[in-house]
């Protein structure tokens, strides 16, 4: 069978869209501490001020936040909400 050839165009296309696609995928660990720093005031609320901030600082960490939370998926919080009086939250 005859071999398609591409276009100009498609193989600009084709090389411009791996060059977008390797600089997304070297930002991915980075997207995480974004969504710390957007979370850091709720996660001080229910922790209180050094939990939450300590919890907050580990999980902005690129690799080691996702491992803390894969652990706390199965084994739960590491550091523990604080306690809530009069049934209030």
């Amino acid at each position: 069978m005859a071999e398609k050839k591409k276009g100009i165009g498609r193989t600009i296309l084709h090389a411009g869209g791996w060059q977008v696609a390797k600089r997304v995928a070297k930002t991915i660990p980075f997207g995480g501490t974004a969504v710390v720093l957007f979370l850091v005031g709720s996660d001080i609320r229910k922790k209180g001020v050094v939990g939450g901030l300590i919890n907050s600082g580990i999980d902005a960490i690129p690799f080691v936040g996702l491992a803390k939370n894969a652990v706390e998926l199965v084994r739960g919080d590491f550091i523990r909400d604080k306690e809530v009086k009069n049934g209030k939250r």
